[in-house]
């Protein structure tokens, strides 16, 4: 049974990234906030992470950081440090592909569904971070290895991830100064592509079937922050999504579209068989249904693929 833990240790040594807006400029993304550059917060003193399964305290900043998930891959690069372990999307897909120059001689440990243990403890971490929703079963495992925060969510509420992850890092107010360029950016882009009284709709193509995605997932709510409707008073799961057949496709009625498959792979799911029906909806009829990449809008969960959302919107809408 997990309880929650309160662990107090001393990492090998203290971090050595800085806040560089390079981290940002390096994925090509022209919106992105730059934090400005500065020591973490503190850095030479304790401090105390209230997350999931309890608190933890350091007394120095970690420096050998294991991410689980996408949303710590995207918070870390962010914040100028790159992870000495870190998730592959899934088989022959490697890490994102708008974060894999940043991560290069991150290690990986395996999946983000199912992460490496042994993998894991090779890499001697001084932090693991992760999150319950995803991976409470390993999490005492894991404590046993390094200290180990967890966010409740992934992807859903993605900013709880972002401010974790940072707070883990001691760059809390750095992460902050990230997000509200965020907001900041998706108003003015929502202005200026007059998203206000436009209906959205995020479509995923899968194997046998569609997602629909709702005002609480990470992409539904940048759109949302911009001004689209994506219908709040839909029958939403508790992520925020709709799972749906084929034969449904009529649900996809937004006056714009946003469409993907998992790994640009349109073959491999439903994507052609439902876009060779949806003809008289109104974003194909409009001319408004527009294809996406999966590993921004799906897998990149943080403030840099946030921007990179932004961007692509204005970039077909504008």
């Amino acid at each position: 049974m997990n309880r929650p833990l309160r662990t107090r240790f001393r990492p090998l040594a203290t971090a050595a990234a800085s806040l560089a807006a390079i981290a940002l400029i390096a994925t090509g993304c022209a919106g992105a906030p730059a934090a400005e550059e500065s020591a973490p917060d503190a850095k030479d003193s304790s401090y105390t992470v209230e997350h999931a399964m309890g608190e933890t305290e350091f007394e120095t900043v970690p420096e050998r950081i294991v991410v689980l998930d996408s949303p710590q891959m995207d918070a870390l690069v962010a914040l100028g440090i790159t992870p000495v372990g870190a998730p592959e999307i899934g088989a022959g897909r490697g890490f994102p592909a708008y974060l894999a120059e940043e991560l290069d001689g991150t290690e990986s440990i395996g999946f983000i569904a199912e992460p490496d243990v042994d993998a894991i403890a090779n890499l001697a971490p001084d932090l693991i971070i992760g999150s319950k929703v995803r991976h409470e079963a390993l999490y005492e495992e894991l404590s046993a290895i390094a200290p180990t925060v967890f966010s409740e969510d992934t992807g859903t509420n993605w900013t709880e991830q972002a401010v974790l992850t940072a707070a883990a890092v001691n760059q809390s107010d750095a992460m902050d100064q990230l997000i509200e360029g965020v907001k900041g950016r998706a108003a003015e882009v929502g202005a200026a592509v007059e998203a206000d009284g436009t209906t959205a709709s995020i479509v995923r193509f899968r194997a046998d079937n569609f997602r629909l995605y709702g005002p609480g997932t990470f992409s539904g709510s940048l759109l949302t922050d911009m001004g689209f409707d994506l219908g709040a008073d839909r029958d939403w799961n508790e992520y925020s999504m709709m799972e749906l057949s084929p034969e449904l496709y009529e649900q996809i009625d937004g006056d714009v579209v946003f469409y993907m498959s998992p790994g640009g792979d349109p073959s491999a799911t439903t994507q052609e068989r439902i876009t060779g029906l949806w003809g008289a909806q109104p974003g194909p009829a409009g001319d408004k249904a527009f294809e996406v990449e999966d590993d921004t809008w799906m897998v990149g969960i943080g403030v840099i693929g946030a921007n990179l959302v932004i961007d692509q919107v204005e970039d077909l809408l504008g």
